[in-house]
């Protein structure tokens, strides 16, 4: 469609808005005609919340889905991988199988978690079988790690009640929400340090669900090395690896942030482990993001800012390339588009999973009539067109 794409963003971030400028795109408010709007999650929510009944054209994109927070809030992850688990055992899918223990062989990426206060008695009952073990408590509506503790004693919750002025755990009409899961206390390290991964994902339609994977992720460190000893509990440098509380510490270098690239953990990864334990892990890796997408969870509002200027670099070009497959040449926005944009103009993404290409692919079919069948990240990756897809992730 000819013409200039009118964009409006209500976040001022520069990787954001050279990308826009850089396109020879029209700056407009949000009260005009406009073509893209980069919102932030209030704005979203309330744009599109239930009283205001907006719905795009057919020349508008956005950068959420709707009802993005059933896939952020984390008391909404917990009840939509419960309700996908359930999904896939009436439908007697294989991937819903368990061990002789009960425990799902591949739906089993999240640990053990209640929501509380609904699930307090839940979680009491699941706590007693094994008093020596250590949960980590995280607000439901918050990021950047803020309200976030372990503990380990029953008694820990109840200070937790009463500081947060609720008398009990039956009333709920106040009390902020909280997510409980039981702590991975021998997690991988690195120099003796844990760390995350900050993986970005673009979505450019959940129906079929057509995911491309950014290659230049990172990963994220603590400054202090960890311990499981109860005397850490509370210290937070050990445990979380959250910018936004390891900035804090004594440790920290401003210059590198401490991060390393996804490139730099696989070379590690593949001089300290072998090469076909890491690709087997990286595979499982993304499994876990198609099946999560397919029931729960992505990051609402990744950060974009930029603490080191390496960040500055990978943020800008990951909106530069974001933006030329939401938006192919810069042209604007038709919804009978066609959502599978060729190779050439992916960058330094890489498609991860497209659902009306796995569901073509004869294997794949076959493996689903196959019960007891190595499923998952086990399974095989097939071409299509110079588009990769791994056929047997259903």
């Amino acid at each position: 469609m000819a013409g200039k794409v009118k964009w409006v963003t209500d976040i001022e971030k520069s990787v954001l808005i050279n990308n826009f400028e850089k396109r020879g795109w029209v700056q407009v408010s949000e009260n005009e005609d406009w073509n893209f709007y980069w919102m932030s999650v209030q704005t979203i929510r309330n744009v599109f919340s239930v009283e205001t009944g907006y719905r795009l054209s057919d020349d508008q994109i956005v950068n959420h889905f709707p009802n993005h927070y059933e896939l952020t809030r984390k008391d909404l992850m917990v009840k939509n991988i419960k309700r996908y688990r359930k999904e896939l055992e009436k439908e007697c899918s294989p991937l819903a199988e368990k061990d002789e223990n009960g425990k799902y062989l591949y739906l089993d990426f999240v640990p053990v978690t209640y929501m509380l206060p609904a699930d307090y008695n839940l979680f009491v009952e699941e706590f007693r079988k094994s008093s020596s073990s250590t949960w980590i408590m995280k607000p439901c509506g918050k990021a950047q790690g803020k309200g976030i503790f372990l503990i380990n004693k029953l008694s820990q919750i109840k200070k937790w009640s009463r500081d947060s002025k609720t008398s009990t755990f039956v009333s709920q009409s106040s009390k902020e929400a909280y997510v409980i899961s039981l702590y991975i206390n021998n997690p991988l390290l690195i120099g003796g340090r844990k760390f995350d991964l900050r993986l970005y994902v673009l979505v450019s339609t959940y129906r079929p669900l057509r995911c491309y994977m950014y290659k230049l992720g990172f990963c994220r460190f603590c400054t202090v090395k960890y311990s499981p000893s109860t005397s850490e509990l509370d210290n937070m440098f050990v445990h979380l690896t959250n910018v936004a509380i390891q900035k804090h510490g004594d440790d920290y270098n401003h210059i590198h942030g401490g991060k390393w690239t996804v490139s730099n953990l696989r070379l590690y990864l593949e001089s300290t482990r072998g090469r076909e334990v890491t690709s087997k892990l990286f595979d499982e890796i993304h499994w876990i993001i198609v099946q999560s997408l397919k029931a729960v969870a992505v990051n609402a509002s990744p950060s974009l800012t930029s603490s080191t200027a390496n960040d500055r670099i990978l943020k800008y070009n990951l909106i530069n390339d974001t933006l030329n497959i939401a938006v192919p040449n810069g042209e604007i926005p038709d919804c009978k588009w066609n959502k599978s944009p060729p190779k050439e103009v992916l960058g330094n993404y890489e498609i991860l999973y497209d659902e009306e290409l796995a569901q073509g692919d004869g294997a794949d079919r076959d493996l689903r009539s196959r019960p007891g069948q190595s499923l998952g990240p086990k399974g095989s990756r097939s071409r299509d067109s110079g588009r990769s897809v791994l056929t047997t992730w259903k």
